[in-house]
């Protein structure tokens, strides 16, 4: 029996390709995504020491009192408002977008969309 990959598991392929070349610096940390059919999380991430120093998802209390369903791009919005509000108040200005193997579309895009309008460089 032959079993037929996924959507996730092909999403995990390309992501490792693209971790290959996209690398979190101190200097200019790696904005990482994660989208579930239900929420979506942002993560800024220096890979140099492996340490995660701020983060942003639609299960805080800031955005999931707001919306009632946290599956959609005006969240998504919100979150990466969010993590570069944070990421500015713990003096983050530039980051590499690592967009986690999916496509920069739909709910990442608005994610990048939001961080940008929030003050990240990227």
């Amino acid at each position: 029996m032959i079993i037929k990959p996924g959507k996730n598991v092909a999403r995990a392929r390309k992501h490792v390709r693209v971790r290959k070349k996209i690398v979190g610096t101190s200097e200019r940390p790696r904005l990482n995504v994660y989208r579930s059919l239900t929420n979506i999380y942002a993560q800024i991430i220096d890979d140099t020491t492996g340490r995660t120093l701020v983060s942003a998802s639609t299960l805080d209390t800031d955005i999931k009192g707001k919306n009632g369903y946290c599956g959609n791009k005006k969240a998504a919005k919100e979150v990466g408002m969010l993590v570069a509000k944070k990421a500015t108040s713990s003096g983050i200005k530039k980051v590499v977008f690592d967009r986690g193997g999916y496509l920069y579309h739909g709910r990442v895009k608005e994610l990048a969309e939001g961080a940008r309008e929030a003050g990240l460089d990227f």
